[in-house]
């Protein structure tokens, strides 16, 4: 595809238009960026921040985070606003099974390519002083990274503003009704014409007409996260527990079975614990999994006491009180995929659906649309 004075559209300031918006300004396109709500409030700004390369399936999944935590690296250096750190991570064992499982998926050819290891404790404090619970280990993975999920969006405009002011432009408030061949509609009948255009709705994947192919391969997930005061002592790493195992694909390839069965609290929620530490001290944790809808509008306490419990044992502290509670809803393909990346008209291409993945791939996600339809990066 020429990029002499070519235009794109892109509708959906989260985390995976935002990367498109970046990606085609970078091209050399001019870009007219779409928010349907006056800013951004999605799971893109309710999540943890995590770029999570540890827990993703071999293969195509793995190449994808692998290419976007380096992006998110180079992206970290050029706008220091997204808060990238390459922190790494570690998932603590706080049983001997749970260690058994996880010297058994270090042992697996891929943890090289994760960067993956087994620490005894005495390491685990080396890398975190903050951990101070009685524990067996961890798994740490040195590619794992964090960025700030409330003022990544906001930076990255800003970046593309100052870039290019000439060539992209944030439209706040501008909900997308229709796709039409290399164009879209928004609810104001205003049609916004591009040589390229690109749909990434998140979770409203079946607001726009003529998508119920695409919504059929998709579903909505439910979160509960919530984030305590400011914690006096820096964790050096984000933190999980065990239960992630049971969650992220990339330990299917360990004997799970000995972790045994959830506990109820757990299990009912599809609980796992992750902890990421904000710039202002404050412990980031979660989080829960409802997959039926209608989804329950009310939070709830068990998780919250259960996940609290869970970050106290393996800090060896009393955490400081929550302060804030909130849920989120992303969406997730249902067949395993990547992401949901579809041609719906000429030239209009939908995505969606990266489910727990969003943050870490949409670099990658973002690259390989490009790469789809035609244009050379």
């Amino acid at each position: 595809m020429s990029r002499t004075g070519a235009r794109a559209v892109v509708a959906g300031g989260g985390i995976l238009g935002t990367w498109h918006a970046l990606e085609l300004v970078e091209a050399g396109f001019t870009v007219e960026h779409l928010e349907a709500e006056a800013a951004p409030n999605g799971a893109s700004v309710r999540n943890f921040g995590l770029v999570w390369v540890s827990g993703r399936r071999s293969g195509a999944e793995l190449d994808a985070a692998l290419r976007a935590r380096r992006r998110w690296e180079d992206i970290g250096a050029a706008v220091p606003g997204v808060g990238f750190r390459p922190a790494g991570s570690l998932t603590v064992a706080c049983t001997a099974d749970e260690r058994e499982v996880m010297d058994a998926f270090a042992r697996h050819p891929d943890a090289a390519t994760r960067a993956v290891s087994v620490l005894e404790p005495d390491e685990v404090r080396a890398h975190n002083p903050a951990v101070r619970g009685d524990i067996h280990g961890a798994l740490y993975c040195a590619h794992d990274a964090v960025v700030e999920p409330r003022r990544a969006l906001g930076a990255l405009r800003a970046h593309l503003t100052a870039r290019a002011p000439d060539r992209y432009r944030f439209h706040p408030g501008c909900r997308i009704v229709a796709a039409e061949p290399r164009a879209l509609v928004d609810r104001s009948g205003t049609r916004w014409e591009a040589d390229l255009a690109v749909v990434a709705t998140g979770a409203s994947y079946d607001q726009l007409p003529g998508t119920d192919p695409q919504a059929a391969r998709l579903r909505r997930v439910r979160l509960q996260m919530f984030e305590t005061a400011p914690f006096t002592a820096r964790l050096t790493t984000s933190l999980a527990d065990a239960d992630t195992l049971r969650y992220y694909p990339a330990y299917e390839v360990a004997p799970l079975a000995r972790l045994g069965d959830q506990d109820a609290v757990a299990a009912d929620h599809h609980l796992q614990l992750l902890l990421v530490q904000r710039p202002d001290g404050g412990l980031t944790i979660g989080d829960t999994h409802a997959y039926e809808e209608p989804f329950d509008f009310a939070l709830c306490e068990d998780p919250t006491r259960e996940l609290l419990a869970r970050a106290g044992r393996i800090l060896g502290v009393e955490l400081p009180p929550v302060w804030r509670r909130w849920e989120g809803v992303y969406a997730q393909c249902t067949d395993g995929a990547v992401c949901l990346r579809e041609e719906i008209r000429p030239g209009v291409w939908m995505l969606t659906g990266p489910g727990g993945r969003g943050m870490t791939c949409a670099p990658a996600i973002a690259a390989d649309t490009l790469a789809a339809a035609g244009v050379a990066t």
